[in-house]
């Protein structure tokens, strides 16, 4: 949540005040690219650049003359190696929401903002942000609700025995614990749960929206 949420609003404001068309679309369509990739493929990608006998960082960290480092046995290193992948994954794709947000903002208040002397700072800051700030609120709200529910996909393919200490989450453990040793009521008691903390962290956060911001979802 601390470093994914922030990473799309953060791109949509840099790409919203690129000017120029082509270069804007070339980014934008580069940045989208990552979310069609299959987790499968992306894992397979990133244990080929992190290996330690041949992969592409390690070459630049022994060019440097430093020893090789197995990332991917290393626990240190797993969940800076999880959360930079997603957010590379999902940044671009998370960002289009918000770009059609500013999309319906009025240009008139961008160019009232410019004959009073605000720079492109001043805008963002006192008129995109404002603008898009409902549509922050919805989406964390429902980021939140998801808050548990971490994909076990991605981690089982880029976890072993070594990380289980750090990389180790609720759905992972259910399918160690609940599928491969047939314990079915214990996933299905787990997944129950899951969803009704889900349900509690929208309501609440629904309810705080409402009084702190007057946008909720419903």
């Amino acid at each position: 949540m601390l470093f994914s949420f922030p990473a799309p609003i953060v791109f949509a404001l840099l790409l919203n005040e690129v000017k120029a068309k082509k270069y804007k679309k070339l980014v934008q369509t580069v940045s989208y690219l990552p979310h069609f990739i299959s987790v499968v493929i992306l894992v397979g990608l990133m244990k080929t650049m992190f290996s330690p006998n041949g992969g592409v960082v390690n070459n630049i960290i022994q060019a440097f003359g430093f020893e090789s480092i197995n990332f991917f046995m290393e626990k240190g290193w797993f969940r800076s190696i999880y959360v930079g992948s997603s957010i590379w994954q999902s940044f671009g794709w998370g960002s289009i929401i918000y770009l059609a947000t500013m999309a319906g903002i009025d240009t008139q208040l961008y160019e009232a903002a410019h004959m009073d002397g605000a720079g492109r700072f001043r805008c963002m800051w006192n008129i995109t942000l404002p603008s898009i700030r409902p549509t922050i609120v919805i989406m964390l709200i429902l980021r939140l609700g998801r808050l548990l529910s971490v994909g076990f996909e991605k981690i089982i393919l880029m976890y072993n025995p070594a990380t289980y200490e750090v990389s180790d989450v609720i759905s992972s453990y259910v399918y160690r614990y609940g599928i491969l040793q047939a314990n079915y009521s214990f996933g299905a008691a787990v997944d129950l749960m899951n969803s009704l903390i889900a349900l509690a962290l929208i309501l609440i956060t629904n309810r705080i929206s409402q009084k702190v911001s007057d946008t909720s979802l419903w």
